[in-house]
């Protein structure tokens, strides 16, 4: 439970509007899966932002940061934490010269966008990532051969306090799917793009034939939180899932996607406990016939034993 007080805390940082009670996950993931959370809070500004988890750190209120959702399980009975949201509110993209600044809340296609109209090359691979910026850089995506480390110069970022911080790139520590940020729980709030020169009509062309790329091999038309497992050492997940035979394999309303096997997909009705049980059913199998640890990509939030993202197999301790 939120207590009042911090609630009109809240309203004096961002405005009322920008404070909401008991709102449905399933509207706020692309999975279009979850519960309620006990509050959604948006701020506009870095400051705004700091503020928001400053009084929550002070409060002793437990925060989740939110983007559009797009890599992420939440619970059917949902969240009693405040979730702050960097979405359309937070989504400024600043262009100067070969360099963009760009606010956490705005989309990967949004800044796919702005930078192809003004001659800027370098972000095509992920103007088909779903999410924003900011989970971008907390999660180091990538996608046809490009990484957000690839391209990312600067951060401003929030402790979990509410002290605002500048990283330089090489700070962030990427790896695979991984950084300092979110190790640290630090909310990114915004990021700083070198980019290049480069004629809009080639850079269209990029996109254009990435996005074919996309529509061909995945499953767009359905809900999901995009692939699934984060990629094996020596192996593709898809193929490892296929491979079980789990192509199409269901558990309720949560499907294996028969178009590409590394996507579980919300074919109808999913609850969350039919994903997860999914994931935990294609780890058992895959690890049962070629020994390989698969590790869920997409976040779970609001299960029992908040760790969990895989079985626990026979040969751990």
């Amino acid at each position: 439970m939120v207590n009042e007080v911090l609630l009109e805390t809240l309203r004096e940082i961002v405005g009322g509007q920008a404070v909401r009670r008991d709102v449905p996950m399933s509207g706020l993931t692309t999975f279009q899966i979850g519960g309620p959370a006990a509050v959604v809070v948006e701020p506009a500004s870095v400051q705004e932002a700091a503020d928001v988890l400053a009084a929550c750190h002070g409060a002793g209120q437990p925060v989740r940061l939110l983007g559009l959702g797009s890599d992420l399980l939440v619970a059917d009975a949902g969240l009693p934490e405040v979730i702050v949201r960097f979405a359309e509110r937070f989504s400024d993209v600043v262009v100067e010269g070969s360099r963009v600044t760009v606010q956490a809340g705005a989309s990967n296609a949004q800044v796919a966008e702005a930078v192809c109209a003004a001659g800027l090359a370098g972000y095509e691979f992920a103007s088909g990532i779903p999410g924003t910026i900011g989970g971008a850089a907390i999660m180091n995506a990538g996608a046809y051969g490009g990484e957000f480390r690839d391209v990312c110069c600067s951060l401003v970022c929030a402790t979990p306090q509410g002290r605002i911080v500048n990283l330089h790139a090489w700070q962030a520590c990427w790896g695979y799917r991984h950084s300092m940020m979110g190790d640290a729980g630090w909310a990114v709030l915004s990021a700083t793009l070198q980019l290049r020169p480069d004629s809009p009509s080639e850079i269209r062309a990029r996109m254009d034939d990435l996005a074919q790329r996309r529509a061909e091999k995945q499953p767009l038309e359905m809900p999901s939180a995009g692939s699934t497992f984060k990629r094996p050492a020596g192996y593709f997940a898809g193929k490892l899932i296929q491979d079980a035979g789990l192509r199409g394999f269901r558990v309720g309303g949560a499907q294996v996607s028969e178009k590409h096997t590394g996507f579980v997909v919300n074919a109808g009705g999913a609850t969350a406990r039919d994903v997860r049980d999914l994931i935990a059913e294609v780890q058992r199998r895959v690890y049962e016939m070629e020994g390989v640890h698969m590790y869920p990509e997409v976040r779970m939030w609001g299960f029992e034993g908040e760790e969990w993202d895989r079985v626990r197999f026979e040969d751990e301790a």
